[in-house]
């Protein structure tokens, strides 16, 4: 994991999925203070937020959640937030996953994120895009992250600490390659959720829990995920 040097103190945008989770346990391992922050933007798999509530207790951080779901309830172009459009089935880079696309989710996000971070006194934002992302989703995309950690330079001019990062340290790193950073630091992976429908459990057929079963057998980790559907869909 990249992330150099490590935060003193950081304000992690956390979702209780694989990413975050590593992320979260990582920094930990490692001596940063942590405040982690959910969003509940009205997703429809708003069950991640309760595993991001159970995995903050695991690691004794402040956990906030921020309801932002009146403004979710705008954005009715996104299978996330729209319940009358279907999450697709299939490989997370196909082209019906741009419907699970929200709009300015991350620019939202890192803002929200950043302005705790200045009023805390924290010297990182952290958040867990990583390269399996940048062909969907363009705020996961390294233009973005360059061009964000601009703007807050200039929006927050001698309200930043020395050394402040806006740090994606998946950036250039496979869902296989956090699974294996997440098993050397002993990430509870079946505390973690990815699927974007949201059910009792993990759907075992959309985009993401496509990915997270890739990203273990690839890892050749053990997946300890219970899956309603024993077969993925492939590409």
């Amino acid at each position: 994991m990249k992330l150099q040097p490590l935060p003193r103190h950081a304000v992690l945008i956390f979702s209780g999925g694989l990413d975050s989770t590593t992320a979260a346990y990582h920094l930990a391992a490692n001596g940063t203070r942590l405040i982690l922050l959910s969003i509940d933007y009205g997703q429809q798999h708003s069950v991640e937020l309760r595993h991001a509530a159970k995995i903050a207790a695991l690691l004794d951080s402040p956990h906030h959640v921020l309801d932002l779901r009146p403004l979710g309830a705008l954005l009715n172009c996104s299978a996330l937030t729209d319940p009358a459009l279907a999450v697709p089935d299939g490989h997370y880079t196909d082209a019906t996953m741009r419907s699970t696309v929200v709009p300015h989710r991350n620019a939202l996000m890192l803002d929200l994120a950043v302005a705790v971070a200045v009023g805390q006194g924290a010297d990182a934002v952290v958040f867990g895009a990583h390269a399996g992302d940048h062909p969907i989703y363009p705020d996961c995309r390294p233009a973005f992250l360059t061009a964000y950690q601009q703007m807050v330079a200039a929006a927050n001019e001698g309200f930043l600490p020395d050394g402040f990062q806006i740090a994606a340290p998946f950036l250039s790193m496979t869902k296989a390659d956090i699974v294996r950073v997440g098993a050397a630091v002993g990430v509870p992976f079946e505390r973690t959720w990815s699927c974007y429908k949201g059910g009792a459990v993990h759907c075992g057929r959309c985009g993401t829990c496509t990915e997270r079963r890739e990203a273990f057998t690839l890892a050749e980790v053990t997946d300890p995920t219970v899956y309603a559907s024993a077969e993925a869909v492939t590409r």
